[in-house]
């Protein structure tokens, strides 16, 4: 080959060279205008979330070291963590010393548990079944979502009339089928009141995870399921290596999700059993505090305390997620 063949063969550019050095230069720019821009449409919900949340959490935070009352919000005076714990006169008292206190607190991660847990798996039921190609399923799908569209005190009074010991339609069906021989007192028995009221939520929110894993699994590849079928490979098995793994995304969200409603489940179990020490939970013993009591620093404290348990429950939630998504840290 001549010299003038090398010469005009095109030469590679280097990394170093001022073109790449260009380059560079512009990703980086169309980087920091994209992050601009974002900060940009994030700053009014930023700011939103600052009025409506931040301040109240906030105030709550200051008001749980005070005295305060509900009568006189602003006229109490600063007591350290005589809210939370103290010592006097050889006794502990505080928050961290009532035992119904303590109570809430097991009531509280014992409904969220075992809600969510039958949730999950009957959630998957249902969204399997949706998925499924049979007449009418649009409308089947439509139907599913009801109980998930009625307000919860709603449905929550509704239930209340259907579990009634004396006129209540769940009684009359048990005894109609011969299960039980006498009307049960579901929302006034202390062995059967939390068990009422996990029923209530389970069905209303049952919609919610189906929805998100219908979601995921509308979302699947085809090609997964028809190999799995032509080497013959038996559904559960399908189930649980194929289509588990992959909608496991969707399943965090809506555990995520579930978790935070039942960590500060309310409304719900006030309704069906009100101030009962067998179904009482945070929420309820804070609201108890601030409005019955008319305690507001006692009241905050709780609150204060129920948004820090709620917080370290989300965060090992996620953390434990992302290990087993595999997520860097």
């Amino acid at each position: 080959m001549s010299d003038n063949s090398v010469s005009d063969s095109p030469t590679p550019q280097r990394a170093d060279t001022p073109s790449a050095d260009r380059t560079g230069y512009r990703g980086t720019k169309v980087r920091r205008q994209r992050v601009r821009a974002a900060w940009l449409f994030l700053t009014p919900m930023l700011l939103s979330l600052l009025i409506v949340a931040a301040w109240p959490l906030l105030r709550t935070f200051y008001l749980s070291f005070t005295d305060a009352s509900l009568s006189d919000t602003t006229g109490g005076m600063f007591i350290g963590f005589e809210n939370y714990l103290v010592h006097d006169d050889g006794a502990w008292y505080g928050l961290l010393a009532d035992p119904v206190w303590w109570t809430s607190v097991w009531n509280t991660v014992y409904f969220a548990v075992v809600s969510v847990s039958l949730e999950v798996v009957f959630g998957i039921i249902v969204a399997l079944l949706l998925n499924a190609e049979f007449k009418g399923r649009m409308l089947v799908r439509a139907a599913v979502l009801i109980p998930w569209a009625i307000p919860t005190i709603v449905s929550a009074k509704m239930w209340a009339w259907m579990l009634n010991d004396q006129f209540g339609i769940i009684n009359h069906l048990l005894m109609l089928l011969g299960i039980i021989d006498a009307p049960l007192a579901w929302t006034a028995d202390a062995d059967l009141s939390m068990w009422a009221v996990i029923m209530v939520d389970v069905w209303k929110t049952i919609p919610f995870v189906a929805l998100l894993v219908l979601a995921a699994l509308q979302m699947l590849p085809s090609d997964c399921y028809e190999a799995a079928e032509v080497d013959g490979i038996h559904p559960l098995k399908v189930f649980f290596r194929v289509t588990l793994p992959l909608i496991t995304p969707a399943l965090m969200v809506a555990v995520i999700f579930r978790l935070l409603d039942a960590l500060r489940v309310f409304d719900v179990i006030y309704v069906l059993t009100s101030n009962s020490t067998s179904t009482m939970t945070m929420s309820i013993y804070a609201r108890q505090q601030l409005v019955e009591f008319q305690d507001v620093g006692y009241g905050s404290a709780a609150s204060t305390l129920l948004f820090l348990i709620i917080s370290f429950a989300v965060v090992i939630y996620l953390y434990l997620g992302r290990r087993q998504l595999g997520v860097e840290q």
